[in-house]
Order: C-alpha cells, then structure tokens, then sequence
C-alpha cells in the first residue's frame, strides 16, 4: 500500500459519503487495512488532507494549463470561453470525486481564494484566465463569474447523477454533449429576447413583489427546527436540541414527528411550499412571460431574505447529500414556473426542462448565500440584508440571457 493509493481511497471514500464524516476507519476498510497502517503513511489526517489537496491541484492544473494558455491568447473572446468553459466541464465530467472534493472545500471555506489562486500559480496555472478572456467583450462583475461557476457545478453534478460516475465511467459521447450544453447555457442563458429584458421596469416589479410580502409568522415548532439546522447542519441536529429550543420534552415532539427524518422532511416540504405560494402570488401579478420570471425569482429570493434560518437549512442541503427517505413525492420546484413558457427552450424534453427549475433555485441560494457560509443565524441575518436587489438583477439577465446580456 503506497501514500497515493491511500490518497485515491481517501477520493472515493469520503466523496460516497459527501464529506459528511471523513473517517479514517472507513478508509482501513475500503483499503482493507487496519488503522495503524495508514497511520505508517500519514501520522495525523491534516497531513492526509494536505496530500489530497495536492493531488487535486497537481491534476485540476495539468488537466486545464494547456487550454488556459490557449484561451488566453485567442482572439476572439467567445472562442476562448468556451475552450475554457468546456475544459474545466470536461475534467470534472471525468472526475466526479474531484467535483465532489472541490466543493466540499470551497463551500466549507477551507480554501480561500487567496490560497486557490496561490496553489495554481505555483503549478503555472492562470486561475483567472476566464476573468481575463470573458472582460474582451463583456461587462465582467464578481457575481457573473459566480454564477458561471454555480452552473457548470450544477450541470455537471445532474449529469454524474444521471450517468451513476459513482459506479461506471460517463461515456465520451455524454461528456462531450454535458460540455457543449454547459457552454451554450452560459453564453446565452434561456434564449429570451434581449430586448424585452433589457426594457423590463426592474424597480416597479421589486415594488409590486415588496408590497405582498407576507407578514404571517412561520410556525414556532418549524423555526425552531429551521434554526436548529442552521446551527448545526441536518445531519447533528437532534429531536433534543430541537426540544430544548420549545422548552418542552423530546418524548412532546414524538407527538408531532415519528422520528427525526419525519421531522426533517416536514421542515423542508412545509417551506418548499410556503416558498411556493409566494413566488406564485408574484408570478401572477403579470401576463409577460419576461416579467413573470423576474417576479418569480424575486418573491423567493424576498422570502428567504426574510427567513435566514431556511436560507441557511437550504444551502446546507444544496451542497450536501440529504437522504430523507422516499415520502410523498412532489416536484416542489416545477410547480413554481409551471405557468411560465421559456421562450428559448421549445424543443426542450421534460427531464432537462425540470433541471433548469432547479437550476434557477440552485442560482438564488447561490446568490444569497455568496457573501457568507455561517451557521450564525444573526450574522446570516445581517449579511444577507446587504445583497443589493441589483445581484437579482444580474442573475435574472444571466438566466435569460448568459454572457449575452452584458456585452459591452
């Protein structure tokens, strides 16, 4: 047994389970070995953490210099971010624990951007190639490139999910149509007509959205569910904490949930469904297709603005596996833009039709959650009251329109 091949174990191991619990008795067993051997190797898991993050930086970097370079120098903006887009679509395509690996550290903020760029200029990576080539023809903002990232992570996740990465290798004719979709959703969004969009009274729809906003208190057992998430994450939290917060005994809340996944799951599709009745009470405020879809996005991000707790339950979920069983099933999401004709996508099948609902929901955590990842709910509360209405707006046109909406 070599230090790379505890390394690749460590992938694989920790990616099936998500990185919830990164233990190393679970890597003995995957290598069929005993504790004390891998401590031979690696005498404290920092140490392992260390050599898995340069694993991940030696490949990422090797993988995408060559296409960096040569995005870098073409001169034709849009030919280079699609070789870029697509490069960094194909290696994770490729690699689902290093998708895997990648967001679980980026989201948990144990890699900065700072230490990021760091590690790839020691490889002779340009990490911000993309910046740079994207800023030839395009209005470039920090949330644009945050909102390309999150949809090449979205669509390259449902695609691993799809293909089952976890057990057989994704054929090359699937990479190479995930890549060229991936492009096309980031060059041009949903295909709406620019100027429709461009015209749209963004100040008079925010208002109309703010002037329903509803004023109804969430139920005090479901907030104090909501929070205790918040704190803890879903996987720690317990019936007890959950108790403690009512001021009641845990054996009272078996009167209102069988146990705690019953409880979970109650959290979340009693939300989902607040979250839709208010987004619908929006879309309904208007017949245009265009304006139907900003008052939609806008009403959610409006309410989890207004509910902290949820947005940070929620984005734990988004970056995570959260198995609550198989209970009633319902497509919250699609009922929300049931009413609404994408114009872009007329020949567009149901299932990939379905991924674009989640992926505009998948978007607005993104946004809200992006200027912070705290279990600190009063803090959650104060940031998130910053993200300017102005954010919405960027990603509504990035939605409709991809890179297209912000040419110079």
């Amino acid at each position: 047994m070599t230090k790379t091949e505890i390394v690749e174990a460590a992938f694989r191991v920790w990616g099936r389970n998500f990185y919830q619990k990164t233990s190393l008795s679970q890597l003995a067993e995957e290598l069929k070995v005993s504790k004390p051997a891998l401590y031979r190797h690696f005498e404290k898991k920092q140490a392992l953490n260390a050599a898995m993050n340069k694993r991940f930086f030696d490949d990422f970097s090797a993988f995408v210099r060559t296409d960096f370079e040569k995005a870098l120098q073409d001169p034709s903006a849009d030919e280079g971010i699609s070789t870029i887009v697509q490069c960094i679509a194909d290696f994770y395509a490729r690699n689902v624990y290093d998708l895997l690996f990648s967001l679980m550290n980026i989201y948990n903020r144990n890699l900065d951007s700072h230490a990021m760029s760091e590690h790839f200029n020691s490889r002779g990576t340009n990490i911000r190639a993309l910046e740079i080539v994207i800023e030839k023809k395009y209005d470039i903002k920090p949330v644009i490139l945050h909102l390309i990232f999150a949809t090449l992570t979205f669509y390259v996740s449902c695609f691993h999910k799809a293909n089952d990465s976890f057990s057989k290798t994704p054929a090359e004719e699937e990479i190479k149509k995930i890549k060229s979709f991936i492009y096309e959703i980031v060059r041009g969004g949903l295909g709406f007509n620019a100027e429709k969009i461009r015209g749209l009274d963004f100040v008079k729809l925010e208002n109309m959205v703010e002037g329903i906003m509803r004023t109804d208190k969430p139920e005090p057992l479901l907030k104090a569910i909501a929070e205790a998430v918040a704190e803890t994450g879903p996987w720690e939290t317990s019936m007890d904490m959950v108790a403690k917060r009512m001021g009641i005994s845990k054996s009272s809340l078996y009167g209102h949930f069988k146990n705690k996944k019953d409880m979970l799951y109650r959290l979340f599709s009693s939300e989902f469904e607040r979250i839709i009745d208010f987004a619908r009470q929006g879309i309904k405020m208007s017949s245009g297709t265009a304006e139907q879809l900003y008052l939609g996005i806008f009403s959610i991000a409006v309410y989890m603005r207004s509910r902290p707790e949820i947005l940070i339950a929620i984005d734990w979920i988004r970056t995570r596996k959260l198995d609550l069983g198989k209970p009633e099933k319902k497509d919250y999401i699609s009922k929300i833009f049931k009413d609404i004709k994408f114009e872009g996508l007329p020949n567009i099948d149901e299932k990939t039709n379905k991924h674009v609902f989640h992926w505009i929901i998948f978007l607005i955590t993104n946004i809200l959650t992006r200027p912070f990842m705290t279990t600190n709910v009063k803090k959650a509360q104060i940031t998130s009251d910053k993200v300017q209405n102005d954010d919405i707006r960027v990603l509504y046109k990035f939605i409709t329109l991809g890179l297209g909406g912000f040419t110079r």
